[in-house]
């Protein structure tokens, strides 16, 4: 009699073989990892191998019921993964309401499921919801806690740390924005976990690194996809989206051409090609190594500060201020010091990854009661978090990221009567700026 076991990881079968798995003489055991326990189990059962399963223990199933509602555009992207075997990824604009499929697969399966989020801000926030729809106790497995329920929420970095003893505990896993998944600390969750059902929600699952052709193995392929075009005007609101290309001042002009000229400078003697993303990770690599090719990536760095936060920017900026007095605005910018001179200076209320949580929710409940009109930030609002209703960003500098782009435009499309969204890109002319306005707007 075939006999199934769970240790770190890995599926372990003692006294014979089973699909999919290598023999370990150490163990004296046959061997797989985790992801391949559904797969194996179906195998056996369908071969009439009779096995006892030691492996699985799924905490209790929740009882699940809830009013939630679905769009007819939810409706097809929860029957596009049921039909896939309960597998498979789903990417849907920022404001679509991926979080309300995933609620709705929970009912449906009503098996014990770990929610697995990257920042412990979205913890608390997929904690709130499940409790609203459910008015279940949700555990947590994150920030130093663990308390685990039959539905619980985790940060990638704990489930991960965790995985060797979580891995047979849950019957689901929903990946909250999935494309953090492939990385080669994360993508250890989908391979160890035991979990037969998993659902990705994404609005940009591409990765720059191409990491994202591993998801058909980690969670399942892409099973619907709608964009923001797709969307507008129906379930988001209308929009329009405007680059204004401004000068640099003459000092600025004259640093600028300094600093980017001794990266130039050093790509020319080196006969080095900047022709993609990787080339340039590649020269980053590279820099830990060689001095020279340091100097002059902070070269560039200074280079791109100047363009990013040009004194003709700002100046654009208040001119917007005054010009919309009343709108809800949202202010991105790339880095933290220019988050704070904005919030100095225009007296505007800002979040970074600094922020308290305390502060950061008054700010956004005070966006949300109307008692602050404008909120500056960085890249701490562009994935997951919900943000209060905006008409208006402002986007003064960013990457080149398309992801980035998408979900900074998705925190504007929330749908309200009479409503038109409006993003603006700020984008210093003749500098290195322009390429990466180009790249994230595809």
């Amino acid at each position: 009699m075939i006999r199934l076991r769970y240790e770190g990881g890995w599926l372990l079968a003692f006294g014979g073989p089973i699909p999919l798995a290598e023999y370990d003489p150490a163990l004296d055991a046959y061997r797989a990892p985790g992801i391949r326990y559904r797969e194996i189990v179906e195998e056996l059962r369908d071969r009439g191998v009779e096995f006892i399963d030691e492996a699985f223990r799924p905490l209790d199933r929740p009882e699940l019921s809830s009013g939630l509602r679905l769009r007819d555009y939810q409706v097809e992207a929860l029957e596009a993964w049921r039909g896939a075997g309960f597998r498979g990824v789903i990417v849907l604009p920022t404001g679509a309401g991926k979080t309300v499929i995933a609620l709705k697969a929970m009912e449906e399966l009503n098996v014990s499921t770990l929610i697995v989020v990257p920042t412990l801000v979205l913890v608390e926030q997929w904690r709130e919801r499940i409790h609203e729809a459910f008015n279940v106790d949700v555990g947590v497995v994150a920030g130093g806690r663990e308390r685990l329920m039959p539905i619980t929420v985790s940060t990638y970095d704990s489930a991960s740390t965790r995985a060797g003893s979580l891995g047979n505990r849950f019957e689901l896993l929903i990946f909250d924005e999935v494309h953090h998944l492939p990385s080669p600390t994360y993508s250890r969750i989908a391979l160890q976990y035991l979990s037969p059902y998993r659902l990705g929600l994404t609005a940009t699952p591409e990765r720059s690194d191409g990491g994202h052709a591993a998801l058909l193995e980690l969670v399942g392929g892409v099973v619907y996809e709608l964009g923001v075009e797709d969307l507008a005007g129906v379930y988001l609101a209308p929009y329009t989206i405007e680059t204004v290309y401004l000068p640099l001042t003459g000092e600025e002009r004259r640093r600028y051409e300094e600093e980017f000229g001794k990266y130039i400078s050093l790509l020319e003697e080196r006969g080095i090609k900047i022709e993609s993303g990787e080339d340039y990770r590649k020269l980053v690599v590279r820099s830990g190594v060689d001095p020279e090719v340091r100097r002059a990536l902070r070269a560039r760095e200074r280079a791109l500060r100047i363009a990013y936060g040009s004194e003709v920017k700002l100046n654009y900026l208040r001119r917007l201020l005054r010009e919309h007095p009343d709108e809800k605005m949202l202010i991105f910018t790339r880095y933290n010091d220019l988050v704070y001179r904005i919030s100095r200076e225009m007296l505007i209320p800002a979040i970074t990854h600094r922020t308290p949580k305390a502060e950061r929710e008054e700010i956004l409940n005070g966006f949300r009661e109307g008692r602050y009109l404008r909120i500056v930030t960085s890249r701490v609002l562009e994935e997951g978090v919900d943000v209060p209703d905006a008409s208006m960003a402002v986007i003064i500098s960013g990457t080149g990221s398309s992801r980035e782009f998408i979900q900074r435009l998705g925190r504007i499309l929330r749908k309200r009567r009479g409503k038109r969204a409006r993003l603006i890109e700020l984008v210093s002319r003749g500098t290195a700026e322009i390429g990466m306005s180009r790249r994230r707007r595809g």
